[in-house]
């Protein structure tokens, strides 16, 4: 049993599919800037690094920018799996998503994606050799959110451990946004 299947008995846990599970991704995701990006080496050992979001609107795909002389790349040339974590400590956000990895040369997408920052990785602009574009489409993926402020959430957590977890200190849920 996985901690999703305790969950699904909770008032606050649901389950969104399709458009309704991008939106809440998009909702969710908007305006934090860093995830971090695990990819399994050959031995299934995970490694994660911070991995900056490009500013798209979020349809079911995220877009990074890459060296292709990076470990991650050689993790995902084995597997396409990858996993991306994003936490807004700020707003009580905390995302978790799953979904395939893709590796592409595309100059078009580079100069879509391209932001005059990168130049501090990519010293040869956005021609450098050495740029990859990421293509992450989503399937699936797990949430946690509070909607109330510090102080709200702070007498939440005083009353859900009060009376053993029956207050509410948040949502959570899961989110398949590719069809099965």
């Amino acid at each position: 049993m996985t901690e999703r299947d305790d969950r699904r008995h909770e008032n606050n846990f649901h389950e969104l599919r399709g458009q309704q599970g991008m939106e809440k991704i998009a909702e969710l995701v908007k305006g934090i800037r860093i995830a971090m990006m695990c990819t399994a080496d050959e031995n299934g050992q995970i490694f994660s690094r911070p991995m900056a979001t490009q500013d798209v609107p979020f349809n079911g795909t995220l877009w990074f920018l890459t060296r292709s002389t990076s470990a991650k790349v050689i993790s995902l040339e084995r597997s396409h799996q990858i996993t991306l974590d994003y936490a807004d400590p700020d707003h009580s956000k905390y995302v978790t998503l799953r979904g395939t990895g893709m590796l592409s040369r595309d100059q078009a997408k580079i100069s879509e994606l391209w932001n005059p920052m990168y130049k501090a990785w990519f010293p040869g602009g956005e021609n450098d050799p050495e740029i990859l574009v990421l293509r992450v489409d989503v399937a699936e993926g797990d949430y946690w959110e509070a909607n109330s402020s510090k102080i709200v959430m702070g007498i939440r957590y005083i009353a859900a451990a009060v009376t053993g977890g029956k207050v509410s200190v948040g949502e959570a849920g899961h989110v398949a946004v590719k069809s099965a």
